[in-house]
This record gives structure tokens, sequence and C-alpha cells, in this order.
């Protein structure tokens, strides 16, 4: 790991990304039914275009989540690699000392990025956050889990760290952890995202008693309108319109992603990364593997004319339907009845039984590939079944129509 700081200090002066926020949680394998632990990120950022990249890195593979407009994939938002290591993050806005005055930023996307490269464990990723040239140019609660049980939040900022384990009782009495965009080792008060951070404490309290799995998280968690200082939720009241303010779904949700980790003694290349591309309430829950290689679904890496996912794309122009008010402050005004209402056809209403048959077909095809059928060939036919999949649904639907 000493043999890397060099390139990390040659690549953190690459490129700079606008800060982002999000909404995310570890959960350890005692709290989801299969005994995987699950980490979960829903993205907030300025980049609404998001794509999947795979790469070779210079000592494991990866896959992960990069913008659109990001052409050289310089900056990974989220992913896993062939080690089973997972990594995401979320924007802190209180971590930094007061009498810091560095002006390198927004550089967690270029740390992800090296993590997935050389990173096995969370020992590696800690050796890479003491090893890496300061001020790293950092401000985040990063989110890690790998394929040896380690699973923990660390709160990092230009100079030091601190670690939350999820596997500790004391820091994770209910066996799951919770960041938004605020990190509980920095300034009192300050920072954003705590209402954010009450929807999702109140969702899973409320949930605990049953298990966790990725299509809870994705389908209820990432199009939750609950709203915690308002104590109300828009699917139960469902009105036509709605001011866009500190639900956990926004008009700057990007993308949502949970991995689903492994158990100790299986695969680590078993690790799914279960993807939803674009605005999370109109988008689709998509199963992705390390072991795939580089043949993601075409429908989710750039098309030959663009940089930008054809899903994405579509996603993004069903997202403007929601907020399709420009004048003034309309941006702020979502038309909720699109995606959710009393007749049944909103758009989040449409999607979910359909995404639920992609969840159950995906199970039976994890427990069908034994160690032997777990291969690239069978990975890759299987996304070209899922990208047809997609493209049919969003056709009959919305009559959205894939290049």
């Amino acid at each position: 790991m000493k043999n890397i700081t060099v390139i990390i200090l040659f690549v953190l002066t690459v490129s700079m990304q606008k800060s982002e926020a999000c909404t995310s949680a570890i959960i350890t394998g005692k709290a989801t039914p299969d005994g995987r632990p699950l980490m979960w990120k829903h993205r907030d950022t300025d980049s609404e275009n998001n794509r999947m990249v795979y790469a070779q890195g210079a000592k494991y593979a990866y896959i992960g989540l990069a913008n659109s407009d990001d052409i050289n994939n310089e900056e990974i938002w989220a992913g896993t690699n062939s080690a089973g290591f997972c990594i995401m993050n979320t924007a802190s806005y209180n971590l930094k000392d007061v009498n810091d005055k560095t002006k390198i930023k927004d550089r967690e996307g270029l740390i992800m990025r090296m993590a997935l490269e050389y990173c096995a464990t969370t020992g590696d990723f800690e050796n890479l956050l003491d090893t890496v040239t300061k001020p790293a140019g950092i401000e985040a609660n990063f989110g890690v889990i790998d394929a040896n049980g380690g699973a923990a939040y660390y709160e990092a900022n230009n100079f030091t760290y601190k670690k939350y384990d999820a596997n500790d009782d004391e820091t994770a009495p209910n066996n799951y952890l919770i960041r938004t965009n605020y990190s509980y080792s920095g300034r009192t008060d300050k920072g954003m995202g705590y209402i954010r951070y009450e929807n999702a404490k109140y969702l899973f309290e409320n949930h605990q008693n049953e298990k966790f799995t990725p299509e809870w998280l994705l389908s209820s968690a990432s199009r939750s309108y609950y709203h915690s200082l308002l104590n109300f939720d828009l699917c139960s009241t469902m009105p036509q319109y709605a001011v866009d303010c500190d639900y956990i779904p926004r008009r700057s949700s990007s993308a949502a992603i949970v991995f689903q980790g492994v158990k100790q003694n299986e695969l680590p290349e078993k690790t799914t990364m279960w993807t939803v591309l674009g605005f999370p309430p109109c988008s689709i829950a998509v199963p992705l593997w390390v072991k795939g290689g580089k043949q993601l679904p075409e429908i989710m890496v750039k098309s030959d004319n663009s940089n930008n996912s054809p899903l994405c794309d579509k996603i993004v122009a069903l997202k403007y339907k929601v907020f399709h008010i420009k004048r003034g402050n309309g941006e702020k005004y979502m038309n909720f009845s699109l995606l959710y209402n009393k007749n049944g056809n909103g758009i989040i209403q449409k999607i979910k039984p359909l995404e639920k048959e992609i969840f159950e077909e995906t199970y039976a095809k994890i427990n069908e590939w034994n160690t032997s059928a777990w291969s690239a060939k069978n990975i890759q036919n299987y996304y070209k079944q899922i990208n047809g999949k997609i493209i049919k649904i969003y056709k009959d639907l919305f009559d959205l129509q894939f290049p």
C-alpha cells in the first residue's frame, strides 16, 4: 500500500468535483434474512446523469458509478471490486477543523477509485487513509464492507479519521448505522441532512422487526416520501403537488445503490451491486457483478453517440415530467400525482411490481448458479435478458424508445 501514495498524490491533482449529498446505511448480516451484509447509498448531486463503468485496476478489477461527464472515469462515487470490497460515501459538512484553511477539496471520488483498485479489506482502506498525502482534500463519511465481514463508516477529513464499526454492539445496537451529510465526530449542530437522517431512522426503526433486504432499501427507503419533521407521508396524503424539501428522494437524487455482500467463506465475486440509475422514484433496480467483466448491460453504460447511459437519459426525462414547472421557484415543486396517486397508476406504483420480478428472478439465478456455473458468460447472458426486459418496461409503460 505504501507504493500507492505517490500515485494518489498525482491523481488528486487531476480533477475536482462539486460536493454532493446522500443518505446511506450499513447493515450487518445479523439484520438480513440470508446473513449477508448490505450497504445502501441514495445519491444526491448536481450531476444528474450517471453511468456504470468497468475497469481493471492496478490490483483489482471493479465496477462503479461515474458521472457521465467524467470522460476518463477518474472519480467513482460507489463501487465494488473483485475482492468483494465495496465503498461509497456521503459528503459531510461539519468535519473540517475551524482552523483548517485547506483549499483543495471534493476529492472523495478519486479516493474511492483508488480504494477499489487497491483495497480488499477495511484494514486496507484504513492504510490508504493513513498513507495518502495530507491534506487529502476530503470531508466525508466513507462506508465500507468487505468479504471478511468488515463493515464500518470512516468519518474522514483532510488530516484525520474516526472509525464507526457496524459490528460493534455499542456502536450499532440494532446492527445498522445511518449517515447523511453530517458526522458524529464533527462540529455539533453543523452540517446538513438532519431531517433526512431522521426520515431514515424512522423507516429503519419501523422495519427492524423484519429483515432488511436490497428490495426494501431500494423500493421503500429510496422512494419514501415520509417527512420526519412535519410527521406526514405524501404516499398517504397523495396530493397533486408538493414542495420538494428534505425527503430522502429529491430533485437532485441521481442514483440509489445497495451492495449485497457475501457471508464468510463465500466467493467474494458473488457480491452484488444492485443499481438504480437516475432519479430513483422513476428508475428500476439492476443487479451487477464484477465477475461479469466489462460487458455490463448496454442501457447502463455510455452509448455510441453519447457519454450518457441510455437508461439514465430516459429516467431524467421522466423526472422532468414530475418537475415540469420552470418559472420562478417552480423547480422546487413536484407533480407528486405522477409518482403516486389514488388511481394506482403513478410511476412508482407501475414500476414496483415489475422490479419485484427482477429481484425474484435474480435471487433464483444466484441460487441456480453453483460455483462452476458462476461464470462471466452466464452473467452476461443474464444482462442481455434484463436489458431487453427493461427496454420493454419503459416502452410499454411510458412510451419511451431506446436507441
